[in-house]
């Protein structure tokens, strides 16, 4: 049996080549199957690579793409394409780190006095503890920070990664504990809504250049 030209030609055509024959959705089938998609990229897709590590610093604000699909996206998958079908990103490895979840009410000092903060924040945490209003109220009346629009939650922050006194009061905390602190910026209220937890923290991202 004759075999035809055209595939013996290709038969003898270089892996990269192979490749270039290859769709998108086969070649990212082909790098998870592999077990090593760094290697696979560098021996057989003969393509550019660059190994990426994200710190995920919070799980409810991403700083972009990356952290979002660095803490979303599975290990061993690879997804994609990105920039205009020019870029795979695969997941390699996720590691842990400590997760803190605190609710904020900041209160200004650059625009109200610090005679004023210190008196409001001691009136919203009495009127809280009181049981005359929430957590969540005072916050979207009263906080100056982003976090008025989340009603004071903060969402998971990773440790290292808010004002040093606040962590070491929430580790100091249980859940549901509230405090204030005094920064440079001004009095924060702070309470601890839920117990510290390891959640993924590191990743490594693959990203293959097409």
């Amino acid at each position: 049996m004759k075999v035809p030209v055209l595939i013996l030609l290709l038969m003898m055509m270089a892996p990269p080549l192979w490749a270039q024959l290859k769709s998108v959705a086969q070649i990212k089938a082909d790098i998870e199957r592999s077990g090593n998609g760094p290697l696979y990229v560098k021996d057989i897709l003969k393509k550019k690579f660059v190994i990426d590590t994200i710190v995920i610093r919070s799980t409810q604000q991403f700083y972009g793409l990356p952290d979002s699909l660095a803490y979303h996206g599975k290990v061993g998958k690879v997804y994609g394409p990105y920039q205009g079908g020019k870029t795979l990103v695969q997941i390699l490895a996720k590691s842990p780190t400590t997760f803190n979840h605190p609710g904020q009410i900041f209160i200004d000092t650059s625009v109200f006095s610090k005679r004023f903060a210190d008196s409001l924040s001691d009136d919203i945490i009495k009127r809280i503890r009181a049981g005359a209003a929430s957590f969540e109220d005072m916050a979207r009346t009263y906080s100056m920070g982003g976090e008025a629009k989340t009603n004071g939650d903060l969402g998971w922050v990773a440790t290292g990664y808010m004002m040093p006194q606040i962590e070491k009061a929430l580790a100091r905390c249980k859940k549901g504990d509230m405090f204030k602190i005094w920064t440079a910026n001004g009095v924060h209220i702070i309470r601890k809504l839920d117990e510290s937890k390891q959640d993924h923290g590191y990743v490594l991202l693959l990203r293959i250049f097409l």
